[in-house]
């Protein structure tokens, strides 16, 4: 594989998670007008066009929240759908830019079984869809010979793991009665750690959290995201799921910390591949994965906190 450091870099672009301050240096320089007078740019200082990308995230938005309230089981649907793009996206991504060969047949089936068998046989579906997979993987890598076996089995590791497995768990929240209130409260909470992470960096954002990673990311920014996703997390379980609201002050900060661990994640796979985008899916947006890092990684982590603090009603 390419060393990080021989292959040129491109600035990455992304649209701000949790903890990220307002873009500046990347923003396009504006065009003259006929006149001499400036053009506005047509995107964000994010590179991205701002109407678009909240048109695209309203769209996602709402098509999750009729789920939910219709059909919950809709949401194994949503998952699995997210789960291929989201997997195809990296497959993609991993090859360009690193001529990894994937096992890519054995880790689109078993995670579309380890997410399917989540709802009727729980852990231990997804345990043996993961177990499955993963000798799948040795056994359809090994017909191109040692070289490069390790380097291969292992990116495919880190893809089956980190997307359909966590999602499934992602799955797993949807299974209670009141599973369509986990899974909002779970949605809730990362998008308010997101959003006030986002607002409290451009403001006050000064310095830096991962600077070799995000350079964007402010500890001022981290803190809003904790403020933001701890009241999210309160007002959720006092509301939807109807038990004590200072839950969310252990769920909060818990979730908030996998969100940004998510998306720094991402960040960093970017950088060592030389890319900016996972993909394009999404107008405004890019990949898909732009979209799902925060929630993907934090989602495990949801349905075990919410298994073991808030008993299941309805």
């Amino acid at each position: 594989m390419p060393s990080s450091a021989s292959r040129p870099r491109r600035p990455a672009a992304s649209a701000p998670a949790a903890g990220e301050d307002a873009p500046s240096s990347d923003a396009p320089a504006p065009t003259r007008a006929p006149g001499g007078q400036d053009k506005p740019p047509s995107s964000s200082k994010a590179g991205r066009n701002l109407p678009v990308a909240i048109g695209v995230g309203l769209a996602m938005g709402a098509v999750v929240l009729v789920a939910l309230l219709t059909v919950r089981q809709a949401w194994i649907g949503i998952v699995a759908i997210c789960a291929v793009i989201g997997t195809w996206e990296l497959f993609g991504a991993l090859h360009r830019a690193a001529g990894i060969r994937l096992s890519r047949v054995p880790v689109l089936v078993g995670g579309q079984a380890m997410i399917w068998l989540a709802w009727p046989f729980g852990t231990e579906g997804i345990l043996g869809g993961l177990l499955v997979t993963v000798i799948g993987c040795f056994l359809w890598r090994m017909r191109l010979g040692a070289a490069g076996f390790v380097r291969d089995v292992g990116a495919s590791m880190l893809v089956l793991c980190w997307i359909p497995l966590f999602m499934a768990f992602g799955t797993m929240l949807v299974v209670p009665a009141d599973g369509a209130q986990r899974v909002l409260t779970f949605l809730i909470v990362v998008i308010c750690s997101d959003t006030g992470g986002y607002a409290v960096g451009a403001l006050i954002g000064r310095h830096p959290m991962a600077p070799k990673v995000s350079p964007k990311k402010s500890w001022e920014g981290f803190a809003g995201s904790i403020v933001f996703g701890s009241l999210g997390a309160s007002l959720s379980i006092a509301l939807l799921l109807d038990d004590q609201w200072w839950w969310g002050l252990v769920v909060g900060p818990l979730l908030v910390g996998t969100a940004v661990t998510g998306d720094l994640v991402e960040s960093l796979v970017k950088r060592d591949l030389g890319i900016k985008d996972m993909g394009s899916v999404l107008p405004g947006h890019g990949g898909l994965m732009e979209r799902l890092d925060s929630l993907v990684t934090s989602a495990p982590v949801a349905w075990l906190l919410l298994f073991l603090l808030v008993p299941v009603h309805g």
